[in-house]
């Protein structure tokens, strides 16, 4: 049985009653003992929950500031506060309703020995629901799947939790990460918490929105065009999409067999890089993990150096920037940006690559590929599943992305057409064409912005003009961070984010997080949002 709380038609906060009620109890216990402690303990006034960091927490329970518990609870009152009410930011779909009980295990575990627990102990993460999780609902923000329970962790979520990761909450996102606006039939349209008319970009708006305003620790994400990135982007954060092979995706609800990527959201360059080494790794359910096998540095924190720019030759791609009067403010924060990699010691090197313009709107294959995989995945979970097939998800009707889903369904055997077989030579011919530029001009990565113009208002049409294919058409990764504001208006008092992308060749996210880091430590351009005090 089922408890729906509903803020609006298309909006459903879903809890279990039965396991509600076992952890409502251990909840009661451990909110009891957290507060003793808290009182015989006072906060240290240099933690702070907001904008907590991997590092501050564990430091917080190592010095006996702070319990899981304590912890957890905060930030299931920052979703309580703010996620239907106040902004109504409707960045969660489902809140974990053991989460209290969970975290009480992890305060027993942590004081029996504190040595014995994962590097991400009792972390708050929240994964966008299209993430499988055995214990709660794994929807992809459709009404249809609300009661899809899938009968095992993907293989990330599943090395999350035994990194010590306490899974919060699942995220809302754009119904089946099938575009850029973050509005689902489930989970309603997510909202800007830096500018409330304007969209947080997407696809994986709500985990983006959840991770900027400290709804949790740790967020991920799944990027089949830029939908890890544009969050990033659009909410003044750090987002990875890594090299194709580096990320098991098993059980992540799927787009595309080539473009989907799976990565983390967080704040800081440090707790995006930890959260890798935990994602990346060999899934023998995702074959193209192999080539990973070799190419995974003992952790991702090794190279991060905030002088890292220094002598870094880094390419600025000129035709990644738009011209108009609409694309006045990106530029202006990305001159800024370019200025201060100068700064710091890198040699700026302006180019052009023509082979890009003319074969990025040819190299997306996901049309082709995406009843096969959505086929795949429906036959994973089961005979009791409330959807069986993709072909009762689509007749149900019932999608916030109905036409995309019709027009996939209507491709039969795509993936033998010939239309498939050029826009994957075209993707071979687009990843030749970048990585010969970056050889002939001896560049570490490559800048530029990861959208053209500002994201959009909620009541726009869809995300335009955005940059992601450079990545998505070669597979080679690409990390976005904070770039900066645009100017402030009424609606958006601290200006809208912007978000610079860095890509490099494959396998380089070490070198690319190192390059955001020197940028993040020198000029600290994170800042929270208003709208969530």
């Amino acid at each position: 049985m089922n408890l729906y709380i509903p803020a609006a038609s298309s909006f459903r906060l879903r809890f279990s009653v039965t396991k509600l009620a076992l952890a409502g109890a251990a909840a009661a216990l451990v909110l009891a003992a957290g507060c003793a402690t808290t009182e015989r303990t006072p906060m240290d006034s240099s933690f702070n929950f907001q904008e907590a960091t991997i590092a501050s927490i564990h430091n917080a329970f190592a010095s006996g500031q702070l319990t899981c518990a304590r912890l957890t609870k905060h930030y299931l009152d920052r979703i309580e506060a703010y996620n239907l009410k106040g902004p109504a930011l409707r960045a969660i779909i489902t809140v974990n309703p053991q989460a209290m009980a969970v975290a009480a295990e992890m305060d027993r575990k942590y004081a029996a020995n504190p040595s014995s627990v994962g590097p991400l102990h009792c972390i708050p993460v929240i994964l966008k629901d299209n993430y499988n999780t055995f214990d709660m609902p794994t929807t992809g923000g459709n009404v249809s799947m609300k009661d899809s329970v899938p009968p095992a962790d993907a293989f990330t979520v599943d090395r999350i939790r035994k990194a010590g990761a306490l899974i919060l909450a699942k995220a809302n996102l754009q119904e089946f990460a099938r575009g850029g606006m973050s509005i689902s039939s489930l989970g309603g349209q997510v909202r800007n918490p830096y500018d409330l008319t304007r969209t947080p970009g997407g696809s994986s708006g709500g985990t983006g929105v959840a991770i900027a305003t400290n709804m949790g620790v740790l967020g991920t994400g799944s990027d089949t065009g830029q939908s890890i990135r544009s969050p990033a982007s659009a909410n003044n954060l750090v987002g990875i999409r890594p090299t194709r092979g580096l990320v098991g995706r098993s059980g992540v609800i799927p787009n595309s067999l080539t473009q989907d990527e799976i990565g983390p959201i967080t704040r800081t360059v440090t707790d995006a890089a930890l959260t890798l080494d935990v994602m990346a790794g060999y899934d023998p359910n995702d074959p193209i993990t192999a080539f990973g096998n070799g190419r995974i540095p003992k952790s991702y924190t090794m190279l991060l150096n905030k002088d890292a720019l220094k002598g870094a030759r880094i390419g600025v791609m000129t035709n990644m920037f738009g011209t108009a009067e609409r694309h006045q403010e990106v530029n202006k924060v990305m001159e800024g940006v370019i200025a201060r990699f100068e700064s710091l010691g890198a040699t700026i090197v302006r180019f052009d690559l023509p082979e890009y313009d003319k074969l990025s709107p040819i190299v997306a294959t996901s049309l082709y590929e995406a009843r096969t995989v959505m086929e795949n995945y429906f036959a994973t979970l089961g005979p009791n599943a409330p959807v069986r097939n993709f072909a009762d998800l689509v007749s149900a009707k019932q999608s916030a992305v109905q036409k995309t889903l019709e027009a996939e369904l209507a491709v039969v055997d795509g993936m033998n057409s010939q239309a498939y077989k050029d826009r994957t030579l075209n993707r071979e011919k687009l990843k030749i064409a970048v990585a010969k530029k970056i050889a002939d001009l001896n560049l570490d990565a490559i800048l530029y912005p990861l959208q053209k113009i500002l994201v959009a208002l909620i009541t726009d049409a869809d995300q335009l003009e955005r940059n992601g294919t450079l990545s998505n058409g070669t597979g080679f990764p690409a990390i976005t961070f904070p770039a900066g504001f645009s100017t402030p208006t009424a609606a958006a008092p601290l200006g809208v984010p912007v978000g610079a992308d860095l890509l490099g060749l494959d396998y380089s996210e070490a070198r690319l997080l190192s390059y955001a880091y020197a940028y993040e430590q020198a000029f600290r351009p994170r800042k929270m949002p208003l709208s969530t005090p």
